[in-house]
């Protein structure tokens, strides 16, 4: 009986830890600032790195069936625009040709934070990275608070976070 009752108190406990829900378009669609970013390997995202990027537009398209994502590059002190289109894959994590191979998926923190949650592979390691992604320029402490939570969820250390706002020099 105790085995039972166990088993089932776990399956309970399972399905609570479901991935987050995936945000609604009108939740996801408009101007999006990087804000912090942060990767477990850093040198990706520091500067001069290949994931160094600088969210401008995000934008559901067929219902949230494709993700087009509109991004600076940035090499120093040049930022090139581009935009790139994701497809929804399994669940609600999108697929990409980005930099290598890469999946992604979007969580919905607060109003006024969503978290671009990475995976990237150049063909020779994983990285894993997140976006805080604001409206503006600032971020509450209580969503600094939770983007630093999920980091230590995905081993990503906090020294490992950079200030996106202070160094995104690329036109608004």
């Amino acid at each position: 009986m105790k085995a039972v009752f166990l088993t089932l108190l776990l399956g309970l406990v399972f399905a609570v830890q479901e991935a987050p829900a995936r945000p609604e378009a009108s939740e996801i669609t408009g101007e999006w600032y990087t804000i912090y970013m942060a990767a477990d390997n850093k040198e990706k995202i520091e500067e001069g790195g290949p994931l160094r990027t600088y969210f401008r537009r995000l934008e559901c398209i067929d219902n949230c069936e494709k993700l087009s994502i509109t991004v600076f590059l940035t090499n120093y002190d040049s930022c090139t625009l581009i935009t790139a289109v994701a497809q929804l894959a399994e669940g609600n994590v999108y697929r990409i040709h980005f930099m290598g191979e890469s999946s992604l998926q979007l969580i919905r923190v607060s109003e006024s934070m969503l978290v671009f949650d990475a995976e990237n592979f150049d063909g020779e390691k994983i990285t894993k990275a997140t976006y805080a992604l604001g409206k503006g320029d600032s971020l509450s402490q209580e969503d600094i608070q939770k983007y630093e939570e999920m980091n230590n969820e995905r081993g990503i250390p906090n020294e490992n976070i950079e200030n996106g706002a202070q160094t995104d020099n690329c036109p608004k």
